[in-house]
């Protein structure tokens, strides 16, 4: 897709994106962004622009977390695909005995 130019608006600030992006994926970051960033001012009381490390900083904890978790299991699918080829193995040659 080719890069294009989007506004959004977080904390009460437009912000222009250049993105390859669809439009409505870049509206629905941008809103998650802004989202949190009132959570945060709720949480703490501070002003959304003085919350914004706070905020990139569980958004940031957020996501290593969640690719940690992605790739314990990619590891785990791994290793249950590769003790099944050799379940499977050990069934044809136990078979192959038999015969």
């Amino acid at each position: 897709m080719e890069k294009q130019k989007i506004t959004v608006r977080v904390a009460g600030k437009n912000y222009t994106l250049v993105s390859s992006d669809s439009p409505d994926y870049l509206r629905r970051v941008a809103a998650l962004v802004d989202r949190r960033l009132k959570e945060t001012e709720l949480a703490t009381g501070m002003p959304a622009y003085q919350g914004m490390a706070l905020t990139c900083f569980t958004l940031a904890d957020e996501l290593l977390k969640a690719r940690d978790e992605n790739t314990e299991l990619k590891r785990r699918l791994q290793a249950e695909a590769y003790s099944g080829r050799s379940g499977a193995k050990t069934a044809e040659k136990g078979k192959e005995a038999e015969h």
